[in-house]
């Protein structure tokens, strides 16, 4: 697969902008290969995402950044590049919930989307030999109530050890501290166990089952200090009737959180999601 640069930005909408990036790169050789463009009206902002073939360019790819900071700056552009000879490096959280680690390990062995998993943490130690079959670090962190702070503090420097480009909840039983939050803003994804908002606390399906709900489903999203509030990533709903238990859609809803997981994952590490405020602008 050729080498790509994944050009994401946002910025005060104003006229010329596509026209001016979209020329800097022509001027350099460059060789666009895909490009999505969005307006939020509300904000006043304008969205863009470009990806360019690397070895078009007439510089090399570590260049980018000094050729392109002076546009940048007369547009006044919040902007990243990402590279697709480096995988994004997530790291993984859970609990005793096995669905979502397994399902994105098999994701990472089978490269369904790029990405490396280089450690798994977790408040349990019940899925430590899977993970260590898998040639991947399983640290054990126990969370209490009594040494939630150290915990967390704990959890932080491995995720800088090592250099996590995100951190997945994939079925992490424990609310984040808001420190932890603020410190990796924009880095965490979450996968919440129903529709948001809908039924909150324990036993979510159990609650629906009790109201006699006709859909169920599972949302992905950036975590945030207020729980479960974050700007969403991906959503999913899958119908069920009066003849499925609670256990039945405990069955379901495991399926359709692994699906909508690994959707918001994909769509995070292939730079196709850009914060807008309390909403996303997810880029398809």
């Amino acid at each position: 697969m050729d080498r790509t640069l994944t050009l994401s930005f946002s910025c005060p909408d104003a006229s010329g902008i596509v026209a001016a990036v979209s020329s800097f790169v022509a001027q350099h050789k460059g060789w666009i290969t895909e490009a999505s463009q969005h307006t939020e009206h509300e904000l006043g902002r304008f969205f863009m995402r470009m990806e360019i073939k690397a070895s078009s360019l007439d510089f090399p790819p570590e260049a980018f950044g000094p050729h392109f900071s002076p546009l940048a700056q007369q547009f006044g552009l919040e902007w990243t590049l990402s590279d697709s000879d480096q995988p994004r490096r997530v790291v993984l959280l859970c609990s005793k919930q096995e669905h979502c680690l397994y399902d994105l390990l098999a994701r990472q062995v089978s490269q369904d989307f790029r990405f490396i998993v280089p450690c798994v943490v977790s408040n349990h130690e019940a899925h430590r030999k899977v993970v260590e079959a898998h040639g991947i670090p399983f640290h054990y962190v126990p969370v209490t109530p009594e040494n939630k702070h150290a915990a967390y503090r704990r959890m932080e420097q491995i995720f800088r050890d090592e250099k996590a480009d995100l951190i997945v909840l994939a079925r992490y039983m424990q609310v984040l501290d808001e420190e932890l939050c603020r410190n990796f803003a924009g880095k965490i994804i979450n996968i919440h166990h129903s529709f948001l908002p809908s039924f909150a606390g324990a036993k979510p399906y159990h609650q629906a089952h009790r109201r006699g709900v006709k859909l169920i489903g599972a949302t992905c999203h950036f975590v945030t200090p207020e729980l479960d509030e974050g700007p969403i990533v991906e959503q999913d709903v899958i119908r069920v009737d009066h003849s499925d238990t609670p256990d039945d859609m405990v069955q379901l809803g495991k399926d359709i959180e692994k699906v909508v997981l690994a959707r918001g994952l994909r769509a995070v590490v292939e730079d196709r999601v850009l914060l807008a405020g309390h909403k996303t602008v997810v880029f398809r």
